[in-house]
């Protein structure tokens, strides 16, 4: 899916809309098994976003330990000189103290890289899915997230086709791809 902004990844939401209503009560429930979504995108991030009846797979692909890449797209509030965007970057493979957050505290993030577009765009890479980790990041360097979009989950970039709000099927490449990943770890 290419989530877009607004939507909760939540089976239920009092204020927002679901991304499972873009699935019929059919796709959800096949052979037994509930679709759910591979991880969590927040409320106002967009981009690519998976769904399997899969507990293993998703398991996997979900677990720090097994370090399964995902990159995101940013646009910071503040512009970025050449020379901070050289300390944003050694200071982010190094791994960061995240500043407290709603329900998460204060705590050290593994290493992320970031790959420099413009003076307030990036790409940021990382491995772990801890509760706004990238906006976090972003505050423990002094700056702001004003737009995210998760742009590749593992070896999976997102679908330059796919309008924002709609979903696909995973052709049998892909599929074997996110399957070869985990029978690699396992």
């Amino acid at each position: 899916m290419n989530k877009t902004a607004g939507e909760v990844c939540s089976t239920v939401s009092d204020s927002h809309r679901t991304v499972y209503e873009h699935f019929s009560p059919e796709q959800l429930i096949s052979n037994g098994a509930k679709l759910h979504s591979v991880g969590r995108l927040d409320c106002d991030t967009e981009g690519l976003l998976l769904f399997t009846n899969d507990g293993k797979l998703s398991d996997f692909l979900t677990r720090p330990e097994n370090k399964i890449e995902k990159t995101y797209f940013v646009r910071l509030k503040n512009l970025v000189t050449e020379h901070q965007q050289k300390e944003y970057s050694e200071q982010s493979e190094l791994g960061l103290t995240l500043p407290p957050e709603k329900k998460s505290p204060e705590q050290k993030s593994s290493g992320a890289k970031i790959t420099w577009l413009t003076q307030n765009e990036c790409e940021i890479t990382l491995t772990e899915g801890k509760f706004h980790e990238v906006k976090r990041i972003f505050r423990a360097l002094g700056n702001e997230v004003i737009y995210l979009k998760r742009i590749k989950f593992a070896a999976l970039e997102l679908d330059e086709n796919l309008e924002t709000g709609k979903w696909r099927e995973l052709s049998e490449s892909e599929i074997i791809v996110l399957k070869s990943k985990s029978a690699q770890g396992l």
